[in-house]
């Protein structure tokens, strides 16, 4: 992989589609490689279970990931986090922090739903808490409105 990465987070959203083409062209200037992330709402090791080996990505959550590809010749590989095993609770925004402090990533790239006033302050935004607690720049990518 290249010395550089830029991590770019999925959620298989169109706003995160259009993100990926923001993804792979500053991979490609920066001549660095794409860690291509989704943050499963499942759980990998359910909390309170003692297993012996351990447990392997859902198969069909991590075909799904794959399918994920920049175009050209961008150096990528595919991350499909899940939340700690003591975690009840899935939080993409701390999965996706931690990866990048780990990968010591020079970038995040991902997009946001658009979502403002009160189905923000419901919904809330992974984008938004990344942007907020990264330690390294994060590029939001949102869809452009469609023209009446």
């Amino acid at each position: 992989m290249a010395d550089k990465k830029i991590l770019y987070a999925t959620d298989y959203s169109e706003s995160s589609q259009h993100a990926l083409c923001f993804a792979e062209s500053l991979a490609r200037d920066w001549g660095a490689a794409l860690l291509i992330v989704h943050v499963s709402d499942r759980e990998l090791q359910p909390v309170g279970e003692l297993v012996d080996e351990e447990p392997k990505p859902n198969p069909e959550e991590l075909a799904r990931l794959q399918k994920v590809r920049p175009g050209g010749n961008v150096p990528f590989e595919h991350r499909l986090l899940y939340a700690p095993p003591t975690s009840e609770t899935v939080h993409p925004s701390a999965e996706i922090l931690r990866l990048a402090k780990e990968e010591h990533v020079d970038a995040i790239v991902m997009g946001t739903h658009g979502r403002t006033g009160l189905m923000r302050a419901l919904a809330g935004s992974v984008a938004e808490a990344v942007s907020r607690n990264a330690a390294c720049p994060v590029v939001t990518v949102r869809k452009a409105k469609e023209e009446s």
